[in-house]
């Protein structure tokens, strides 16, 4: 398949980069970098978590527990997630392309995090074709959901790079933001321990090549 034949080499290299910087980073704390959870359970979340979340698909993260906002705040984004009832599909594909570690070891991200109800409304085939190939297609689609750094609302709209090392775009202001032109978010400005997450109601896929 060759819909995302460029986007591949690129996610390698980007995700490398992370990788080797995070190791580079961690090297007081090797046993606990390897674990799961990256070791950052107990990373207190930034200051910009005490800012508030925002969007109609808020309504659907429980009140209390780990998959609250509370508890989100408290784990690294791959562990917040998989905590979160909404984004069983996308936690599925990240194990599946075995990015766990390095999305909770990374140190400020932003992730656009499709809900469930986004993949259910994606091309079947392209969705059954990237969870066939978990180390190529996945991962080029996976890592373009990703973008260095912790984007607040107020620098949310404009042309952002990402892991893949294409770019995306994302338009609007206040509580009302696209991305692409295509996905909504539904929830933002979801606080966890190293990444601020936007819900957003759409597969991103990275530019043909």
């Amino acid at each position: 398949m060759t819909l995302f034949t460029k986007g591949r080499a690129a996610a390698v290299a980007a995700f490398a980069a992370l990788a080797i910087a995070t190791a580079a980073c961690s090297s007081d704390d090797a046993p606990e970098a390897a674990a799961s959870d990256g070791g950052m359970a107990s990373r207190m979340p930034s200051p910009q978590a005490m800012s508030t979340e925002f969007g109609a698909g808020c309504a659907a993260v429980p009140d209390d527990g780990a998959g609250s906002f509370d508890g989100m705040a408290m784990d690294p984004v791959a562990t917040a997630a998989s905590n979160n009832p909404a984004l069983s599909t996308l936690v599925t594909a990240v194990t599946k392309a075995k990015l766990v570690d390095t999305l909770n070891g990374a140190d400020d991200i932003t992730v656009f995090a499709p809900t469930d109800d986004a993949f259910a409304a994606m091309d079947a085939d392209t969705l059954a074709a990237a969870l066939d190939d978990p180390k190529g297609l996945l991962t080029t689609v996976l890592t373009y959901h990703v973008v260095p750094g912790r984007l607040s609302p107020e620098d949310l709209a404009g042309t952002h790079e990402t892991l893949e090392g294409d770019t995306l775009d994302v338009t609007g202001s206040g509580e009302d933001f696209t991305v692409n032109g295509d996905a909504a978010v539904v929830c933002g400005n979801v606080q966890t321990a190293n990444a601020t997450v936007y819900l957003i109601d759409g597969v991103l896929l990275p530019p043909q090549g």
